[in-house]
């Protein structure tokens, strides 16, 4: 059996890089008793895994059993670790079975040195690797065993580093990007968590993740957002549990019927009215990752901190949760860029025969690929008044995704040789996707996470094809220090905005020193220019 890192191996389209600095961590003592978790992929529940955090004098015993389908295809027998009080690992005992190949994993621990005893089809092979003191130990695809990395980040902070020994491969570093206190919220009641946005050093393919610890100190849910891949403990699996980073006074949930299914939604409406009976309405739209109403990126609430900005300038905000996201229903396996589009129209229905709503005013606004989503529904027309691409490309899918990667290789300063092997890697992938090559020679791996009819749609999306079709004013606002869509994106959709028959309306707004969080760095409020630019441009419909 080969044991490998599923974070790397679920990351392969991942393009992102980060450095890394060292900061001792520190110990905190989580409240010991029984967990299950629920395992998901792209929506759909794979497995189950329970597990028990217990305490003695003589340390911390981590216990757990589970099995979980294909792709990944493992069945936990028993899974044992034990740690000192003060977190140093002491022993880790694993049986299991991944791909109807059975094995055991037995490892012991020094200061700084993990001793490993595998079997496999009777075949014993030891191996020796050097560690750092109290690492935390995450055996592949054994989510128990995050239980202890729970505590371990619960005192730190954005940039500090926790070393991680993934049994039996190697120890990497994972870094903390941002730490966000949030409260889920549900009909039982809500649940106070911190939000840990982390990457995961894998080799040179750095994995986003993000992992989130309730106040007992316990593990809630672990996700790499990138592969649709989520782990998330029953209590707070279901769909009626939300998190809420921030929670404006004038918010309202409401319920929006889409096609077979309802989305989830906030009504954000300005605090004080004067003279005003109907007020032009803003339906945000995210983009697949994240997927949640306030559109959480980099630890800021973007979608709720831009409604409260909007409202306060008098328009009626609504935000929702994307399709099978959140406490939306729908699914997402089949879901394509025009599927998200027919989702926005229903959304501009319902808020169309609102008696507070000006019908001659409501505009959609994208954000990321849900610009795209934004400018495939405007282009249907409708009650749509005008749309807004905030962070939106000018360039083809499977072009923009192409340059991106090009950007990320050159940072890792590969030899040529490697770097041109990953971009006819990607090229290949994207004629596979959109049914001009062949999947031979592609890993699986890579074809589950790339064979989606949603990034079919993503590579094949062409912005010089729809513009044409949309009829209506536009604006396009764009962050100037945005890292993964560039400024110059702005541009090249400006031009073909304005190349359109008798043009209806562009404009253009750079907005200088903020990122793709549309905050400036090291901030956690979004700049205020981007609600003002907004409000002013919806003035002049």
């Amino acid at each position: 059996m080969q044991f490998h890192c599923s974070a790397g191996a679920a990351a392969a389209l991942v393009l992102a890089a980060v450095t890394a600095s060292a900061q001792p961590p520190q110990a905190a003592a989580p409240a010991p008793g029984d967990a299950t978790f629920v395992i998901f992929l792209r929506g759909t529940p794979i497995g189950r895994e329970q597990t028990t955090l217990s305490t003695s004098p003589a340390g911390w015993i981590l216990t757990s059993s589970g099995a979980t389908q294909a792709p990944l295809d493992i069945t936990i027998a028993r899974f044992e670790m034990k740690y000192s009080p003060d977190w140093q690992p002491l022993e880790l005992a694993l049986e299991a079975r991944m791909s109807n190949a059975v094995a055991t994993v037995k490892t012991s621990f020094g200061l700084t040195t993990a001793i490993n005893e595998i079997t496999q089809s009777n075949r014993t092979l030891s191996k020796e690797d050097q560690i750092s003191a109290k690492t935390v130990v995450l055996p592949n695809n054994v989510f128990g065993a995050y239980e202890a990395l729970a505590p371990r980040l619960w005192p730190l902070q954005a940039d500090s580093e926790v070393p991680i020994y993934i049994v039996p491969q190697s120890e990497v570093k994972l870094k903390i990007r941002s730490v966000v206190e949030q409260t889920l919220s549900g009909p039982t009641g809500t649940l106070s968590t911190r939000r840990f946005d982390v990457t995961i050093q894998s080799g040179d393919r750095p994995v986003n993740a993000i992992v989130t610890v309730d106040n007992r100190l316990r593990l809630v849910r672990f996700e790499l957002p990138d592969a649709g891949f989520l782990v998330v403990r029953d209590d707070a699996a279901s769909v009626s549990m939300r998190p809420e980073l921030m929670r404006n006074p004038t918010d309202a949930d409401v319920t929006i019927p889409a096609n077979g299914f309802n989305l989830a939604a906030t009504v954000t409406s300005p605090p004080v009215v004067a003279g005003r009976l109907r007020l032009p309405a803003v339906i945000l739209v995210g983009g697949a990752t994240p997927a949640d109403r306030d559109l959480v990126v980099g630890g800021i609430p973007v979608f709720a901190q831009l409604a409260r900005g909007l409202a306060d300038q008098g328009d009626l905000v609504v935000r929702y949760d994307r399709r099978g996201a959140g406490q939306s229903g729908g699914r997402t396996e089949t879901a394509t860029l025009a599927d998200y589009a027919e989702d926005i129209l229903s959304v501009v229905r319902t808020i169309a025969r609102r008696d507070d709503v000006d019908k001659r005013h409501i505009v959609v606004a994208g954000y990321g690929d849900g610009a795209a989503a934004a400018l495939l529904a405007a282009a249907r027309g409708g009650e749509i008044d005008g749309v807004i691409t905030i962070g939106g490309a000018g360039t083809r899918g499977a072009d923009l995704i192409l340059e991106r990667q090009q950007r990320v290789l050159n940072d890792l300063n590969l030899p040529p040789a490697d770097r041109q092997a990953r971009i006819e890697m990607q090229q290949k992938i994207h004629a596979a996707v959109s049914g001009t090559g062949s999947w031979a020679g592609i890993p699986d791996a890579m074809r589950r996470q790339a064979d989606t009819p949603w990034f079919r749609s993503v590579l094949l999306f062409d912005p010089a094809a729809v513009m044409p079709k949309v009829k209506l004013p536009i604006l396009i606002l764009h962050a100037e220090q945005d890292p993964n869509i560039p400024a110059s994106e702005a541009d090249r959709l400006a031009a073909l905005a304005k190349a359109r028959k008798k043009d209806p309306g562009t404009e253009v707004s750079r907005i200088p020193g903020i990122t793709q969080t549309l905050a400036a760095p090291n901030s956690k409020t979004i700049s205020a220019a981007i609600a003002t630019a907004i409000a002013e441009w919806i003035k002049k419909l």
